[in-house]
């Protein structure tokens, strides 16, 4: 399923089912909410809420490790599209490609539903200047799922 002139949104993090911004965005304004995972990406703990960075490399230790990040596939009901991309961008940080006060950025990645079937979808990567700090000082979260991340805490 399609929304009405737009690609579906990965979530991964606050906005899954059940966490606080999924409660303040999107409740109500999703036609279809299903089970998705992210490859060739990592997810680290940054300072309550979660980053996905793209993965450097197959090859690169952590990448073997946690190389998918667990997730939804959100598709926005007809006519709530254009209203819920914009929130979802002001909620992320996200201002502009390139922009340099991006905390995120919005990329088109395909992302796996349960079946194995690629989907295009809107994915909020970590900006380059927060990538970069998550490298060298974060907190990787090993099996790339927020939720069981949080309630292993």
């Amino acid at each position: 399923m399609r929304a009405e002139g737009g690609l579906p949104f990965f979530v991964y993090g606050t906005l899954r089912p059940g966490e606080r911004n999924h409660d303040l965005c999107l409740r109500g304004r999703v036609a279809e909410e299903e089970p998705a995972r992210l490859t060739g990406a990592l997810l680290y703990d940054g300072p309550g809420y979660p980053y996905a960075i793209e993965a450097p490399g197959t090859s690169a230790p952590d990448a073997v490790a946690s190389g998918t990040v667990v997730g939804e596939l959100v598709t926005a009901k007809p006519g709530e599209y254009g209203e819920l991309l914009t929130e979802l961008d002001e909620l992320e940080g996200y201002e502009a490609p390139d922009d340099p006060r991006n905390l995120y950025v919005r990329v088109v990645r395909d992302v796996l539903r349960s079946d194995g079937t690629p989907v295009r979808a809107w994915v909020y990567f970590a900006a380059p200047r927060v990538a970069r700090g998550l490298r060298a000082r974060g907190r990787l979260i090993a099996d790339g799922d927020w939720l069981a991340h949080l309630r292993g805490r």
